[in-house]
């Protein structure tokens, strides 16, 4: 198909007959929505030489079973749960479901309901990487399958993270394309946030009355001098690029020359600003302590945890973009600080909901440790975060009785709102 940019790609989709179709108002779950996730990011390293596939690090594709389990015992009703894209997806038209099918019928028979994310930080080999114009068009057929297959499946992440996706792999040149400019980041933004609301109207066709839950990474660098410097008030305007694209949001002036001389042209922008993506939108907001960074006068950057907190920043996207949330990940890497870390969170959550904002769900991410991720999976060096709710045994972390307990003291917590004056506030 012909790869002179992306609006091409739009063109070809709408002669296959994908295209948007008007939402479908649908009643969300009666009650908030407890989950966990099972980590499935995917990009590649080393030019493209090496892949991290996390379902595999972690182990899920020996014990998807007990994993499977591990969330029933929790009591939740809900799992972050991603399909690894770079497997499934052999080519244009061509699938293999064989590891799928079995883990989907299992957690369909145990009545666990899938938050199912399709593109988790990588694309198949055959697509390269985030630069190719053909993306959009290839993920939305992918989709399009998805849903087909498994019917059943109400809510969807199409794309995680997509700032986070498109920063790592060109601003910050860690993974996948591995470069770092800004024509490059824009391009990857762009294409991902096609992708992801193409996407939606795939999905939405097949299941009209599809929940969308556009996880994100709440953050924000705060910078302590007098005069804040151009770069970092760029920084805290691009995290953003990828909602305000998905949601038709116009940029402030500074954002716009910025898409405008780094590669968006002025079609592609009236495209994404024709409307939002189909289906029921929340925004998920995913919120660790390293998401918040202080740049001291002398310039050094370091984490630092609560400055604003998870309330705060959470609040700037209710604001901005009018849409339900979702805390859709958060955990600690020290498993004696995970307990006071999830009630940390929590009382966030129960703050925000009694100052009468829509707070829809909660989620510990991840189920089981992780690898790598305190350098951002940059390096194949195999180290463990004991960030889970279990550990690589499955044996539970400190956290794990934490959540069962918090889960057994607020399960039948319903989605509506009562606000401080008594009113009942709908939360979607």
């Amino acid at each position: 198909m012909p790869s002179n940019g992306f609006l091409s790609t739009f063109q070809h989709l709408a002669q296959k007959g994908i295209h948007a179709l008007p939402a479908t108002p649908s009643p969300l779950p009666e009650r908030f929505m407890f989950a966990t996730g099972i980590e499935c990011s995917n990009p590649t390293i080393r030019n493209g030489r090496v892949r991290r596939d996390l379902l595999q690090e972690c182990g899920h594709y020996t014990h998807w079973r007990r994993d499977l389990e591990l969330v029933q015992e929790l009591g939740l009703g809900f799992l972050r749960y991603g399909l690894p894209y770079h497997l499934v997806h052999l080519g244009p038209g061509r699938y293999d479901w064989s590891f799928a099918d079995p883990v989907m019928a299992e957690m369909r028979r145990m009545g666990i309901e899938p938050i199912l994310d399709l593109l988790h930080f990588g694309v198949p080999d055959w697509i390269g990487d985030f630069q190719n114009p053909a993306l959009p068009l290839h993920f939305a057929e992918y989709a399009a399958a998805v849903a087909a297959r498994y019917p059943w499946v109400r809510y969807w992440t199409p794309v995680n993270e997509i700032y986070v996706s498109a920063r790592m792999s060109t601003l910050d040149g860690l993974w996948n394309e591995q470069i770092r400019t800004d024509r490059a980041f824009v391009t990857a933004l762009k294409h991902l946030a096609a992708a992801s609301k193409l996407a939606c109207a795939a999905i939405v066709q097949i299941r009209p009355d599809a929940v969308i839950v556009h996880s994100e990474s709440a953050e924000i660098v705060h910078e302590a001098r007098m005069l804040p410097t151009a770069g970092i008030i760029l920084a805290n305007k691009q995290r953003f690029l990828a909602l305000d694209l998905l949601f038709a949001k116009q940029p402030c002036p500074v954002i716009a020359d910025y898409l405008r001389d780094n590669g968006l042209s002025a079609a592609e922008h009236a495209w994404f600003m024709r409307g939002e993506p189909d289906g029921r939108q929340i925004v998920g907001a995913d919120y660790y302590g390293r998401n918040e960074h202080i740049v001291k006068p002398c310039g050094r950057r370091f984490a630092i945890e609560d400055v604003m907190g998870w309330y705060l920043i959470a609040r700037d996207y209710l604001e901005r973009y009018g849409k339900p949330l979702m805390h859709t990940e958060t955990n600690v890497f020290d498993p004696a600080a995970a307990p006071g870390w999830l009630w940390k969170q929590w009382i966030s959550i129960m703050r925000m909901r009694q100052d009468g904002m829509p707070v829809l769900g909660f989620t510990w991410y991840s189920l089981v440790d992780q690898v790598d991720w305190h350098i951002g999976l940059s390096e194949l060096r195999g180290v463990v975060n004991g960030c889970g709710l279990y550990g690589m045994d499955r044996a539970p972390n400190p956290v794990a009785a934490e959540y069962r307990a918090l889960i057994e003291e607020f399960g039948s917590l319903p989605l509506a709102l009562q606000a401080a004056g008594g009113q009942v506030l709908e939360a979607a």
